[in-house]
């Protein structure tokens, strides 16, 4: 039985790294998985059918820090097939590694716009719709980062990915009893595109956060995060609810 049999799911940041990983493995599983990027990520139809996913991917082209975007991931889901079962909150970006009193404005307001605000408004849709489904509720997956706990960057990003653990902690009790789960993975290192698109790193900051690395081991790839994603996702981890699942092969043990 594949985990994701016939299951409506939304991923965001689907273009690349975590996001496609978890699309097309969700679609593998049976899933019919809405694709969400601000970057074109077509190819993912193809791939899935070419791997022989019993699923599909339909992509949406959108940028999440958009309230309007969440709105309509939503509503493609339900118009396309009925209902949401499961929404994974993936989409986001670095900062630099500057500490806050070199923080600019635009660092602040780039990085919350992204990795905060955007998967607010995301759940805020998600679970409007997992409560107008009743009994049948439905699950969410906050990519989070071991960043929320550690300092492995800069005070814009730890700071967005705090309010990603509090966040999510806050929906698992508030809907406990709604049939509402809400989960977080923690990636620590990820082969991925995001140290090509980030900023150049702050001198001071990366001095310091810097230091980390020395605790860290190999990275992991996309399809590593995307398993432990689909645990959360699956009927598997029926009884797991409010919890930062690290992903780091052992980085934050120290």
């Amino acid at each position: 039985m594949r985990r994701l049999e016939d299951k409506v799911c939304i991923v965001t940041g689907a273009a690349a790294g975590i996001g496609r990983a978890t699309a097309l493995l969700f679609a593998m599983e049976g899933a019919k998985v809405i694709a969400v990027d601000k970057n074109p990520c077509d190819d993912l139809v193809n791939e899935a059918i070419e791997s022989g996913a019993a699923g599909e991917i339909t992509n949406l082209l959108a940028d999440v820090s958009k309230p309007e975007t969440a709105v309509e991931m939503v509503k493609l889901a339900v118009e396309k097939y009925g209902r949401l079962d499961v929404a994974v909150n993936n989409a986001g970006v670095m900062d630099d590694n500057t500490a806050i009193a070199d923080l600019s404005d635009e660092m602040i307001q780039d990085v919350f716009a992204t990795n905060t605000f955007g998967l607010m408004y995301g759940m805020r849709e998600e679970c409007k719709q997992f409560l107008a489904q009743g009994d049948v509720g439905g699950v969410i997956v906050n990519t989070c980062s071991v960043g929320a706990s550690h300092q492995t960057s800069g005070a814009a990003y730890v700071a967005s990915k705090g309010a990603v653990l509090s966040l999510t902690r806050n929906t698992a009790f508030m809907y406990m009893d709604h049939n509402i789960r809400c989960n977080c993975v923690s990636p620590g290192g990820v082969v991925t595109d995001i140290p090509i698109t980030m900023p150049p790193s702050d001198e001071f900051g990366f001095g310091r956060t810097s230091q980390l690395l020395n605790f860290s081991g190999e990275l992991a790839m996309p399809e590593e995060l995307a398993d432990t994603i689909l645990f959360l996702a699956s009927d598997q981890s029926r009884y797991v609810n409010g919890v930062d699942l690290k992903c780091d092969g052992g980085w934050t043990c120290f």
